[in-house]
């Protein structure tokens, strides 16, 4: 019987859902489902875990887990691993916990699979290639497995269960307190978060100016439970922050409604939301990609669209 652990981030005392996304996911691979959480509100997190099918929580709450990066937390899991043996070890596709795994990949010598899209078993995921475009299934050898899991990838879902919490008492070498986080920043945002939104509006280059944007973000606030995202393209051009990137290399989401403005629909981009309900796409080229995977596709000048359809909501608001 393998045994699977889940390694789950904590921010401001809240599980990241990737976490239980992925819990979701092992209890149906493993009896033995366990999981580590490490960082001031570990131990409460516990029981979070525990709903969604760990057994068990190896917990600390110690602060050197936040306040250095990745080091600490790699170290106190290789000490962990050697102490237990766990099969397969899962990972969110965070950025903290991209670095934690990458380290213990070195420590322990073990197989690192990245932007996994399924768990197959515990020696066999899928991932895509070509921007997503083709799904391949992957061998894994060697022990212990280390995955990173794309957010989205599984419907997180509560057992009810409960799990038993390990206190984590690992001393941290001096030499490994290198890299402090010497400030945290979080942007003040109205709405809901992108990768949480019931309907998303996303703009491409065929916006055509940066200040297009607050066409969006206008029709957002009309529909008022909706969030605003972006293309790599106009992310990398600095028309927007990261933070909105939708795509392999930014957020995953699952909206129940996704509105295209302008997008072509690069595989890129498709990767990271073909898993909206409804998508509906409005582009001027006829010959977009984006219209092969739209519900419902308008061939159209976005700018034209955007302040119609602003107008439209408002008019039934009222």
């Amino acid at each position: 019987m393998s045994k699977i652990w889940v390694y789950a981030e904590v921010s401001n005392g809240k599980v990241d859902p990737t976490a239980l996304e992925i819990l979701t996911k092992a209890r149906d691979l493993a009896e033995d489902v366990e999981g580590v959480v490490l960082g001031p509100g570990a131990t409460e997190a516990a029981s979070v875990l525990g709903e969604y099918g760990a057994t068990t929580v190896y917990a600390s709450d110690d602060p050197v887990y936040a306040d250095y990066v990745a080091q600490p937390a790699a170290h106190a899991l290789y000490q962990l691993i050697q102490q237990h043996s766990p099969d397969v070890v899962l990972f969110a596709m965070n950025y903290d916990s991209r670095d934690i795994a990458g380290r213990l990949s070195a420590k322990t010598g073990s197989t690192l699979m990245s932007n996994v899209f399924e768990i197959l078993g515990s020696d066999r995921a899928q991932t895509g290639i070509f921007g997503g475009a083709t799904l391949v299934d992957v061998d894994l050898q060697g022990s212990p497995k280390l995955l990173l899991v794309r957010p989205k990838s599984f419907e997180p879902e509560p057992s009810g269960g409960s799990a038993k919490v390990v206190p984590v008492d690992i001393d941290i070498p001096d030499e490994l307190k290198k890299s402090r986080r010497l400030e945290r920043h979080e942007e003040a945002a109205s709405g809901p978060r992108l990768e949480e939104a019931p309907i998303v509006l996303a703009g491409g280059r065929g916006l055509q100016d940066p200040s297009n944007f607050k066409l969006l973000d206008e029709l957002a606030s009309e529909i008022g439970d909706a969030a605003v995202g972006a293309t790599r393209a106009v992310v990398d051009a600095g028309w927007v922050p990261y933070a909105m990137q939708i795509g392999q290399t930014g957020t995953t989401v699952k909206p129940g409604v996704y509105l295209a403005f302008g997008i072509s629909g690069a595989t890129q981009h498709i990767v990271g939301m073909k898993g909206a309900k409804k998508i509906v796409a409005i582009n001027k080229d006829e010959e977009a990609p984006i219209f092969q995977i739209a519900d419902l596709g308008i061939v159209g000048d976005a700018l034209k669209i955007l302040p119609q359809l602003i107008e439209e909501v408002r008019s039934r608001k009222g």
